[in-house]
């Protein structure tokens, strides 16, 4: 069984707030947008880490993470990629390999917004966990947590980090 703290789209930003959930977790999962480096270092000091990089990450980013991240945890496939799309509007660059052979959980970042949902076509729970960071246009800062136990999907919890 693994706690996972999942989160996108920091934009250089850590806080304590966000930190305190990172300590709760087993591993945490990063969507991309990372911004800043010391931002996947502090969480790397305190917890695995799990990331990709984003369209605002720089070559250092781009060096140390993935554009996609395909892993098993527990008895679940994943797939975390930061521009993703969600049921029925899957980016076209991932489209024909979603289609052949899709994870069981699929991860991104991105827009901003928290989105959760079962994809009926390919089987499988879509995750957007919004924004933990203070640049953009929502107003809520925003991450998930769940467990994944064997290959169960359970107790999937929204955090409301707080006001931008």
């Amino acid at each position: 069984m693994k706690k996972i703290l999942l989160l996108s789209d920091t934009h250089s930003h850590i806080d304590d707030t966000i930190l305190k959930y990172v300590n709760q977790a087993d591993e945490v999962w990063h969507a991309g947008d990372i911004g800043d480096l010391v931002v996947t270092d502090t969480i790397k000091k305190i917890k695995p880490l799990r990331a990709v990089y984003g369209n605002i990450d720089d070559a250092k980013a781009r060096l140390e993470f993935p554009l996609n991240n395909r892993f098993s945890c527990e008895n679940v496939s994943v797939w975390i990629t930061h521009i993703g799309g969600y049921p029925g509007k899957y980016n076209p660059n991932i489209k024909e390999e979603m289609a052949q052979n899709p994870p069981k959980i699929f991860i991104c970042g991105h827009s901003h917004i928290l989105k959760v949902m079962f994809d009926k076509k390919n089987n499988l729970l879509h995750m957007n966990p919004g924004a933990a960071g203070k640049s953009g246009f929502h107003k809520v800062r925003t991450m998930l947590r769940f467990v994944i136990d064997d290959d169960k999907i359970k107790d999937l919890e929204i955090i409301e980090i707080g006001e931008k």
